[in-house]
């Protein structure tokens, strides 16, 4: 039997927990948040890599730039359906490791890439899709902490993974227009690029874009490898796991999750391009990194706000703030013969962004309690193994619920920019999507509510 495997794990019984339980748990945890800020970075660069293609002599039209912010959710969250089921097939520090080293093929291939501007479109989609490795990431990720902790924290683990893990949507849109400024890797990174645009300095190293993750992939692959732990009683098949499918909060659940983490990283793949494209005198990237670094942050926050409060009544006051934020955003858009007011455009997407984070934390804390109180009910007054099996199965069922809804909502990062595109090229503005986006959250609001919210709700959380 591997050292690594844990073949007894019982972190609801409070003696476990204090003895060995905590600490193993949260060195799992604190060496899977690093893993997944880079599996973030990689899925969300071509947000930074579009606005400089141009600058470097890149002739691709507007819209064949929004489609490369794009692809990458669409691959991303296509890949999370399958990454959802791997933990329990594979064991978590297994696949940590295995889906962290994936990261190198597109960070490597962008580095290659971007350095000849003749290099064609059809590569530039391809290493795009590559980068849905980084995104499927977050959904083994989050199911195999989940496994980790007991109810009680699962909001607080589930937070700090996923809100300091959102980190690295943020930290590429800081570290990329600094490191492409400058030789870092000296002869080894490959000649500068000439800018065309003026404004853009002498030099860029585009291709530090990707290479700059590489060494940190490597890092992180070792310590995943080396540190983490597989859990025996995490173990299922996909059968045993395609129950979930049968399960109407699954796909509640998921709408909901669509409306918080499918608008954060929607929002975050976008917002350069955006900027650039509404606001063209103002630098994008001076300002973007700081919406998903608010997310991430509100996210951190939002755990702990919703094991106070209960994550259904933060989720609904949650969407609610987000309705009134996009109102905002419309009210200071560029309009005919009116310039728009960028500061508080930007505002209001600070707003938006800390929505997103904070509901992205409440709706995962809701899933855990919705799943365990399920199973709960269905034990009550059996026998004592038919409780506690009922634990270890709502455990494995909010796991791979988790994953499956961040696949889901994961299409956000497509349809966003995709919608950002479409109204902007059918009208000439944005603001289509946005009433777009309104609607939807309305229908959200609707649905917590109804099933998780109200008094007498089905299933309160």
């Amino acid at each position: 039997m591997s050292k690594y495997l844990i073949s007894t794990w019982e972190p609801e019984a409070p003696a476990f927990w204090q003895r060995s339980g905590r600490s193993t748990a949260n060195r799992n945890l604190w060496i899977s948040i690093p893993a997944l800020a880079l599996a973030f970075a990689v899925w969300m660069v071509w947000s930074v890599v579009v606005v400089n293609l141009p600058v470097v002599g890149f002739t691709y039209s507007t819209n064949q730039l929004f489609w490369l912010a794009a692809v990458p959710g669409l691959s991303g969250a296509t890949l999370r359906i399958f990454y959802s089921f791997m933990v329990p097939v594979f064991g978590g520090r297994k696949w940590t490791a295995l889906s962290t080293a994936s990261l190198l093929v597109p960070a490597m291939g962008i580095g290659f890439a971007v350095q000849d501007p003749a290099t064609g479109y059809p590569t530039m989609l391809v290493l795009a899709l590559l980068c849905g490795f980084g995104g499927g990431n977050f959904a083994s990720s989050m199911a195999n902490i989940s496994f980790f902790y007991p109810k009680a924290q699962k909001g607080y683990a589930l937070g700090m993974n996923a809100g300091l893990g959102n980190l690295g949507v943020s930290a590429v849109q800081f570290v990329v227009p600094l490191v492409i400024t400058a030789g870092v890797f000296g002869t080894l990174g490959g000649a500068p690029q000439s800018p065309v645009q003026p404004g853009h300095g002498d030099a860029l190293w585009l291709q530090n874009a990707g290479f700059i993750w590489v060494p940190f992939i490597i890092a992180s692959t070792l310590a995943a490898w080396f540190g983490m732990n597989d859990l025996a009683s995490a173990k299922a098949s996909f059968a045993e796991q395609a129950v979930i499918f049968t399960r109407r909060h699954n796909w509640l659940m998921c709408w909901l999750y669509t409306g918080t983490f499918g608008s954060f990283i929607g929002y975050s793949a976008a917002f350069p391009l955006l900027i650039k494209t509404l606001f063209p005198e103002v630098d994008p990237l001076r300002y973007a990194f700081l919406g998903p670094l608010v997310g991430a942050f509100a996210r951190v926050g939002g755990g702990i706000m919703a094991d106070k409060l209960g994550g259904a009544r933060v989720t609904l006051w949650t969407f609610a703030g987000m309705i009134l934020a996009v109102f905002g955003v419309l009210a200071f858009l560029p309009q005919a013969g009116n310039p728009g007011n960028f500061t508080l455009f930007f505002w209001m997407f600070m707003l938006l962004f800390a929505g997103t984070g904070i509901g992205n934390a409440s709706t995962f804390r809701m899933i855990p309690v919705i799943f365990m109180t399920q199973h709960q009910r269905a034990a009550a007054g059996k026998s004592r193994a038919e409780q506690d099996a009922a634990i270890v199965n709502a455990n494995k069922e909010s796991a791979a619920v988790l994953g499956f809804t961040s696949a889901f909502a994961a299409y956000g990062a497509f349809f966003i920019p995709k919608s950002y595109g479409t109204s902007i090229a059918l009208t000439g503005r944005p603001d289509a999507a946005l009433y777009c986006f309104i609607a939807f959250y309305a229908s959200c609001i609707a649905i917590t509510w109804w099933w998780y919210a109200r008094r007498n709700a089905p299933m309160p959380c």
